[in-house]
């Protein structure tokens, strides 16, 4: 056979490949781009002298922005050690005037400096003995009063709370083992587990309250360590196995990525309840995933972040730092243009082809992630690079709750949150609520285990309005390649189509003649 002849029919089957990728991706996603970053600088603690603290997670509560923090340690104005614990939790102070001002609890005076200024510390109790404001155990207690410092128990929060009501939450957390000078490095933190807490938010402060000592071992993956969503219980699960409460899936961090496991609202606090993804088979199993298994739901490298829904872009977003030490926030969308399946309610364009809501977390097994893209690249302190990266959705968004989350009886239109950060961005000029997003993130001003110097730093991201296809429009602003599903590719206020979706079905059109014609020059 003529070698010309094998080398045509070779060429032609590239081109039907590379028409096929092309138009798949055309299709399936439109860039994002993001207009503007507004940096607000360090978070403030005024009730306090002098504060060192990481971590920086949040929840809407009760009208209330509740933050919470890993280790913290208070100081006097000469460096002084005046209270240290695992973690402690602030009220946003100013959650419209100004952003970064927050209201500490459990402020005590421990007396006077030489000048006479009085000094000021959370939970003052250098010992780290009673942990903070997550109450630990007897048992803990008792552990760390025997090790007098040299070894601990340290309950770290490690990511934001979800929400199953307005008026309270849930958080996940890592119990902790550190060994300040272990002999071997990396014995220096050990995993004993996951507790469970529920948390409120009364005007008098907020309240955390351990529901149970371990749910999850230290020997299991960390699931809700990453981030936990609720939601509408799913429609997968028989009728007499369903929550009627909803369901919670919960991630959790593996070297390989992340997993996913699955409970109802009712057994979270029991191990025995949880299924488990499986990516393999795209179903639900008994059987839990060792943190070694390459099967995993989300490949990539994660150390913190957000999983939330997104009324901007109609879906779920995750933000987050990977474990390189970049400094830099990275962004997926959950891609209801591409079905990881044949179900016949979750169809390409959402649930029964109408799109995704935000009690919709099913749709997290349903449906495909987006490429990773860069989103931020955080300045790093002078002690090194950032971790500790989180997203913050209750501000400059109205739609923070389901509106499953609201007391019955509730209006339709009364089932909305306060707009917070007005003074910083007008909700009349926002653009739609989810168009900015705070973000926060953990700076080392000074490094080092014993002298380290933290605090918490804050940003705003404005995301540019959806263009209509890759290249579309003069838009000068900065490109960053995020990836949405297509039937969200519209700018978010006016509902318009760009020029690109009113010519796609001829484009079609074209390629299938095309691909026609090319399947018929093979045969000749």
């Amino acid at each position: 056979m003529d070698t010309r002849y094998n080398t045509w029919r070779i060429l032609i089957l590239i081109f039907l490949c590379s028409l096929s990728f092309v138009f798949s991706q055309s299709s399936t996603y439109t860039p994002i781009t993001v207009k503007g970053v507004t940096t607000l600088g360090m978070q403030l603690t005024p009730d306090v002298t002098n504060v060192s603290r990481d971590g920086g997670y949040s929840v809407l509560i009760n009208g209330n922005i509740v933050w919470l923090y890993d280790d913290t340690e208070c100081m006097d104005f000469d460096g002084k050690l005046l209270s240290f614990v695992s973690n402690t939790a602030a009220y946003a102070s100013q959650p419209n005037k100004n952003l970064l001002a927050m209201t500490d609890f459990g402020v005590v005076m421990v007396g006077k400096d030489r000048f006479g200024r009085e000094k000021t510390a959370i939970l003052a109790d250098s010992t780290v003995g009673t942990g903070g404001w997550i109450p630990f155990r007897p048992d803990e207690l008792d552990f760390n009063k025997q090790m007098n410092g040299k070894e601990r128990v340290a309950i770290w929060p490690g990511t934001s709370p979800t929400s199953t009501s307005t008026t309270e939450a849930f958080l996940f957390a890592p119990l902790v083992y550190v060994d300040s000078k272990p002999q071997d490095p990396s014995k220096e933190y050990q995993a004993r587990g996951m507790t469970l807490i529920s948390i409120t938010a009364p005007s008098s402060g907020p309240l955390a309250t351990r529901q149970v000592d371990l749910v999850i071992p230290g020997t299991e993956v960390a699931f809700g360590g990453f981030s936990t969503l609720f939601g509408s219980v799913s429609t997968d699960i028989s009728e007499d196995m369903k929550d009627v409460k909803g369901d919670v899936y919960l991630m959790g961090m593996t070297d390989g990525g992340l997993q996913l496991a699955r409970v109802g609202l009712n057994d979270i606090g029991t191990y025995a309840k949880f299924m488990f993804f499986d990516p393999e088979h795209l179903n639900f199993t008994t059987d839990s995933p060792s943190s070694e298994s390459k099967n995993v739901y989300l490949p990539g490298t994660f150390s913190s972040g957000s999983v939330f829904y997104s009324p901007y872009f109609s879906t779920f977003v995750m933000i987050y730092f990977n474990k390189l030490a970049d400094s830099t926030f990275y962004i997926r969308f959950l891609n209801t243009g591409l079905p990881m399946g044949n179900d016949a309610v979750w169809t390409r364009g959402g649930k029964n082809g109408k799109g995704i809501e935000a009690e919709d977390a099913e749709a997290l097994v349903k449906y495909a992630w987006s490429p990773q893209q860069k989103l931020y690249g955080a300045p790093p302190g002078k002690g090194g690079f950032n971790y500790a990266g989180m997203a913050h959705p209750e501000y400059f968004n109205r739609q923070y709750f389901g509106k499953s989350l609201y007391p019955d009886g509730t209006p339709a239109e009364q089932r909305k949150n306060d707009w917070y950060g007005s003074q910083l961005i007008a909700e009349s000029d926002a653009g739609g609520d989810g168009k900015h997003v705070l973000l926060s993130w953990t700076s080392q001003s000074h490094g080092g285990l014993d002298t380290g110097v933290y605090t918490v730093q804050l940003a705003v991201i404005e995301f540019d309005d959806i263009l209509a296809r890759p290249g579309a429009g003069t838009s000068t602003m900065t490109t960053f390649g995020s990836t949405i599903p297509a039937h969200s590719a519209t700018p978010h206020k006016s509902g318009r189509k760009g020029p690109w979706t009113k010519i796609l079905p001829a484009v079609e059109a074209v390629y299938v003649l095309m691909v026609l014609i090319a399947v018929g020059a093979l045969f000749l």
